[in-house]
């Protein structure tokens, strides 16, 4: 009988490609240290995509760009993560304030998180969170593109299934690439310490 992977399994392959994939482009000098990630000495380029964001407007590369960005993927139906880091993000934005990246939850399961629903969710963390949402295509796209993964685990009924899903928060540079990643336990002192010297470095 096949086991679906838990969420530790598939977010240790998931960081694993990524960072190896960032390795072998690996640049001349030493990456910034943190203390919960890992910087990238070669930021990786994040391909072309097109999502939409939680007011239904359109949400790409070219979004990101002009500002540091931390993105976390997740669902509006998990019972405890990704609310939970949700929770954290928004208090680390509170603390950094006007150093704060912008904060981005881009949701895995496209069949349930439609903007609306995003909405009415990421509301519930406060003004400062963006959700995406897109096809399943576009969203294998980009979460291939960064270092993400995801898998869907059935349930008791069709509607009742789950998402197994990275639990890394990825850290997006101002020229819309992955620079690093922050591994959990995400904890709002050191998250909120680690970006301050990343935004001032």
């Amino acid at each position: 009988m096949n086991r679906t992977p838990s969420i530790a399994l598939v977010a240790a392959a998931a960081l694993a490609a990524g960072i190896g994939a960032a390795l072998l482009l690996r640049g001349p000098g030493p990456a910034l240290a943190l203390q919960s990630g890992t910087m990238l000495a070669a930021p990786r380029v994040v391909a072309p995509f097109s999502m939409v964001d939680q007011n239904a407007s359109p949400f790409t590369q070219d979004s990101l760009k002009g500002h540091w960005t931390l993105l976390f993927a997740g669902f509006t139906h998990c019972p405890d993560v990704c609310p939970t880091t949700l929770a954290t993000l928004r208090a680390v934005g509170d603390k950094l304030g006007a150093k704060a990246p912008a904060l981005v939850f881009l949701s895995v399961d496209p069949a349930r998180d439609t903007p609306g629903v995003l909405r009415r969710y990421v509301e519930f963390f406060g003004s400062g969170i963006t959700g995406l949402s897109g096809s399943a295509e576009s969203l294998d796209a980009l979460c291939t593109s960064l270092g993400l993964a995801y898998v869907k685990v059935p349930g008791a009924s069709e509607a009742e299934y789950t998402m197994d899903h990275s639990s890394a928060l990825v850290l997006i540079d101002p020229q819309g690439r992955v620079a690093g990643y922050f591994t959990p336990p995400h904890k709002v002192d050191t998250l909120a310490a680690d970006l301050s010297r990343v935004v001032e470095s």
